[in-house]
């Protein structure tokens, strides 16, 4: 029974998370075409075939479709949901080409596409600052309360009581900074600046990637425990709150920017790339930790997945965006042929990004 309830605990966390994500996501391509008199056809959460949907007074389809991984937004002359334009639009009459999104000014149509992104990254900045101004922000100085046995921080003489106050030449104010900043230069030799009995003290470890049995670990250890007679809860006024949560953002951004340009350069490797099996276990945790924990989780793949909406790949809403860049430097638009072979290249690379990380949720779980 309990394996049971875990497994509907994960499903059930796993659609709400993915519902509400692509949701957001969509609702900002949504509204900014609205606003700009562009036509919508259909929003769909999902696709495949559609569950249940209905028709607003604007003639828009709200659609929630069989398949969860993803939704769309089809536009007036769009042919299809991956914004293909209709063969034939020289038959639009000229009201129907003022609220085609092909017929759009090229600024308005970037506008649009970009707003999918952007949306994301504003529902993560509004989800935490409502958090820190009702829970609460935890704050925890980087002291160290205890130095693991035969660990990185205990090899290279670090103690109990030091402060970090620089990792690898970046400063570090709390302990989150610690837990952010070791993954991303942990790979190699790593200087650490603590104080110590009012002296600063720089010393050079090399976090542990592998646990006692040799696996790989999913990153970079340093082997220190918080000192948790330090953590304070510190509920935020709306300006601190909402300036906090665009630090957060940022940080969650540029963590996962410099994380991904690691694996392309070899020097993270590429098992630390998670799928939709390693996505369902993650929010079935956070969802058994509890609402806030669920939330913030929800937060964190919102950043995610607007990050990785916007890389340039045809197919994505950062290929759009590359090929209107291409129009406005060329003054006119690539070929049509050059253009349908840039959708399957990028049909073909997501398609096997989400092969290969599906793959390493598997033989994550084979091998435990």
């Amino acid at each position: 029974m309990d394996a049971l309830s875990s497994l509907l605990t994960t499903g059930g966390s796993f659609l709400v998370l993915l519902t509400v994500v692509v949701f957001v996501h969509e609702l900002g391509h949504f509204l900014i075409a609205r606003w700009n008199g562009v036509k919508v056809e259909v929003f769909s959460v999902g696709f495949g075939r559609e569950l249940v949907g209905f028709y607003d007074r604007h003639g828009t389809r709200w659609r929630l479709s069989l398949l969860p991984f993803g939704g769309y937004v089809k536009f007036f002359g769009d042919a299809d949901a991956a914004s293909a334009t209709e063969d034939d639009l020289n038959g639009l009459t000229e009201d129907e080409r003022k609220v085609a999104f092909p017929c759009q000014p090229l600024w308005r149509k970037a506008a649009i596409v970009f707003a999918g992104p952007a949306a994301n990254f504003v529902f993560a900045i509004l989800v935490f600052a409502v958090v820190f101004m009702t829970v609460g922000r935890p704050m925890a100085p980087a002291v160290i309360g205890s130095v693991r046995v035969d660990s990185a921080a205990a090899t290279a003489g670090l103690l109990a009581g030091d402060r970090i106050v620089a990792i690898a030449g970046h400063p570090v104010e709390e302990f989150a900074d610690v837990q952010r900043l070791v993954p991303l230069y942990g790979m190699d030799a790593m200087p650490v600046t603590v104080v110590r009995d009012g002296g600063e003290l720089t010393v050079t470890t090399h976090p542990k990637s592998l646990d006692e049995q040799g696996n790989r670990l999913p990153a970079p250890i340093l082997g220190v425990v918080i000192s948790q007679s330090s953590v304070e809860v510190k509920s935020l006024g709306p300006i601190e709150a909402v300036g906090q949560a665009f630090e957060n953002t940022w940080t969650i951004t540029a963590s996962t920017v410099v994380a991904m340009g690691q694996m392309v350069r070899g020097d993270r490797g590429t098992e630390d790339l998670g799928g939709p099996i390693r996505i369902a276990e993650f929010s079935g945790q956070a969802a058994r930790n509890g609402l806030l924990s669920f939330v913030t989780f929800i937060a964190v793949l919102s950043i995610n997945l607007g990050l990785i909406n916007l890389l340039p790949v045809p197919v994505l809403d950062g290929g759009h965006l590359a090929l209107y860049a291409i129009q406005a430097i060329r003054g006119r638009p690539l070929g049509e042929q050059a253009q349908g072979i840039g959708v399957k290249i990028g049909l073909v690379f997501v398609i096997g990004l989400m092969i290969f990380s599906t793959w390493n949720d598997i033989l994550r779980l084979v091998r435990g």
